[in-house]
């Protein structure tokens, strides 16, 4: 498929997404979010990929949505609002629920949706010059779509701050927030980011998929659920079983890679 906001480059067991709007910072509308789901979808489905590092052209990651886009959609009804709002959804959650590791390239703006675009992904990386901002209220409207993840992210009570003073974030409040993983400079942002693809390459692809999933279930647990307990101690003994599991013992026992790399 060609993609008109897109390029998808593959090295090795990494495809990285390219956001190309640079004239525009990457932001987002109707195309965009079509496209990155689309994307997002196939690369899921392609064996070859390990791990997908989503990133941006220009001079920013992503400055939040277009302001054509948002002018049109300040027309439509609220049934076409519904429908818009969906596809951003559903672009967000096919991120989030990748089953393979998504790593955020961030650079210069990530405002808004870009800002959401951060915490969807598995592990964000971003430039001491990053900056972030949940600037919605100033404009009548609220950080609806990406609210759940960038609450996950810094927590309700960070999250409360933010959504209502709408004020910059620098990259070092967004790291101690949580909202992103490291910071780096610029000249080292793609040697790290493609240093962590490695490590995570590294992992069988059955065991990073499932370590999501456990990741989901774990998130409203508590050590005092007796029945998560009992629930994890199952996912272990059915991996344990596996072929993957199998492979990765006996190559850790005699030595070698797995079968995986």
């Amino acid at each position: 498929m060609s993609y008109t906001t897109l390029q998808i480059e593959h090295t090795g067991k990494v495809a990285t997404i390219w956001m190309n709007r640079p004239e525009l910072h990457n932001a987002l509308n109707e195309v965009l979010i079509a496209e990155l789901t689309e994307a997002i979808r196939k690369l899921n489905r392609d064996e070859a990929v390990r791990v997908i590092v989503l990133a941006g052209r220009g001079k920013s990651f992503c400055a939040g949505a277009d302001l054509d886009w948002m002018r049109r959609a300040a027309g439509y009804s609220e049934a076409e609002n519904l429908a818009d709002a969906q596809k951003l959804a559903a672009m967000l959650k096919a991120i989030y629920r990748s089953a393979k590791p998504v790593i955020a390239r961030i650079h210069g703006a990530a405002m808004a949706g870009g800002t959401g675009l951060a915490a969807v992904c598995d592990i964000a990386i971003a430039t001491d010059a990053a900056k972030f901002a949940l600037t919605e209220v100033r404009l009548g409207l609220i950080p609806a779509t990406i609210g759940p993840y960038v609450a996950d992210a810094i927590g309700p009570r960070q999250a409360r701050r933010y959504f209502l003073s709408a004020e910059r974030i620098t990259a070092g409040t967004a790291l101690k927030l949580g909202l992103i993983h490291e910071l780096v400079s610029d000249e080292l942002l793609d040697a790290r980011v493609a240093e962590i693809a490695e490590e995570l390459a590294k992992g069988a692809p059955g065991a990073l998929r499932e370590a999501k999933l456990l990741l989901a279930e774990l998130r409203e647990g508590s050590p005092w659920d007796d029945q998560l307990l009992e629930r994890t101690a199952g996912r272990i003994a059915a991996i344990r079983a596996g072929d993957e599991a199998r492979e990765g013992l006996a190559s850790f026992f005699e030595k070698r890679p797995p079968n995986w790399l």
